[in-house]
């Protein structure tokens, strides 16, 4: 590999790719598996889709796996289990099979997100963080396509059963960590870590933003997609092409956002993407026409590129030596509602699936009055929007 290449911004991008290419194979197929090998029901899927958010309400702990191992190797090891656990997927198709896969595939998929995050705000400037988490989001999009195209093909017209589906993205994601670990040389920090759990009271804003953000990602992955194979019968190949399109678009769109993001800021890409959750929530609870639903789908994926609003918002404020331990708190933070969200609203959507997606337009309510608070010009010791400030000080 040519040294211009072998800087920390590709091996993020690297391990991006993987990453993405073995998680989206197995979401993609997921629902079509889960109804036709192992006879699921709504109250099925909700238990492992809380399951699998589990390990990311631990995320937490990787701050303290971090004072044995170094955090590059770390996620090295987090993209391998990742890897191991989807290619088990196939072979394991009982109930209780599938939790056990998920819940294996989860614990490196999310400890590789808090630690993908960590190394972003660390080894990248603050001035170009967005654009860089954009680049990040267009590569995982672009494996993501790969993984699609490769579903629709093999469904549609090779026949090729799911388990080695599974079996060739989990292999993949293995090679990748180990060919990451021989191409790129191990990284330094400029700023040593603090390895200790905390909350800091001038974070609350991002806390609640990212505890928001994880409440209504859970109606979009967990529910919306279940909508499209339950209530409107999409196979899984149009499942794929559903996911592909998605891709697409977001591949040329998240640079351009992170673009945007930087050039007009975090609170107005936040308000944008909050208010088009507001209207495509209420549209979720009312649609009965399959190509309306999947339109929704598609303008509801390429919102969530504005999340890294949240992300670039957090690096603006914070202690440099925070990243690594308020990466694995937000984390954290973020899975709350998603151990909770998933079977509660699994029993709900077994009497009305327009209430779970009702409640999420009022999630994205809640989201929108949040991110009116973040200041125009982020900084440490202007964590949140001047008016806020005063009228708190003028009640104290």
């Amino acid at each position: 590999m040519p040294a211009r290449f072998r800087t920390p911004e590709y091996l993020l991008i690297f391990l991006a790719i993987g990453s993405s290419l073995s998680f989206s194979v197995w979401h993609a197929l997921l629902n079509n598996f889960a109804v036709e090998q192992a006879a699921f029901t709504g109250r099925e899927i909700g238990i492992l889709q809380s399951l699998r958010e589990v390990p990311g309400f631990l995320a937490f702990t990787v701050v303290f796996l971090l004072l044995v191992i170094r955090e590059q190797v770390f996620a090295l090891l987090a993209v391998c289990l990742l890897g191991i656990g989807v290619a088990m997927t196939g072979f394991m198709s009982s109930e209780y099979g599938l939790y056990f896969t998920t819940v294996l595939m989860s614990v490196g998929f999310h400890y590789y997100y808090t630690l993908q995050q960590s190394l972003t705000l660390q080894w990248i400037d603050k001035g170009r963080s967005p654009v860089v988490m954009g680049r990040q989001s267009s590569a995982s999009s672009i494996a993501a396509l790969i993984a699609f195209a490769s579903i629709w093909l093999g469904t549609e017209y090779l026949d090729i059963e799911f388990k080695w589906m599974y079996l060739a993205a989990g292999g993949i994601a293995l090679l990748i960590a180990l060919g990451a670990w021989f191409m790129f040389p191990h990284f330094s920090h400029s700023v040593p870590q603090r390895k200790h759990l905390f909350l800091r009271r001038r974070y609350w804003l991002y806390y609640a933003l990212t505890f928001m953000s994880g409440a209504r990602r859970q109606i979009f992955i967990v529910f919306a997609g279940f909508l499209m194979v339950e209530k409107f019968g999409f196979s899984a190949a149009d499942i794929a092409l559903l996911f592909l399109v998605n891709h697409i678009i977001n591949a040329l769109l998240a640079p351009k956002i992170g673009r945007f993001i930087v050039r007009f800021g975090e609170r107005l890409a936040l308000t944008l993407e909050y208010l088009g959750l507001i209207v495509i929530f209420i549209a979720y609870a009312i649609v009965e026409v399959a190509w309306i639903a999947a339109l929704l789908y598609v303008l509801d994926h390429v919102l969530f590129a504005m999340a890294i609003g949240i992300k670039s918002y957090f690096q603006k404020i914070a202690d440099p030596a925070d990243m690594a331990s308020t990466s694995g708190v937000s984390f954290t933070i973020n899975h709350i509602a998603a151990v909770v969200i998933p079977i509660t609203f699994g029993f709900i959507w077994l009497h009305s699936p327009a209430v779970v997606f009702l409640a999420g337009a009022a999630m994205a309510v809640v989201s929108l009055l949040l991110a009116r608070l973040v200041p125009a010009d982020p900084d440490d010791g202007n964590e949140v929007a001047a008016w806020w400030t005063d009228a708190v000080r003028s009640r104290a």
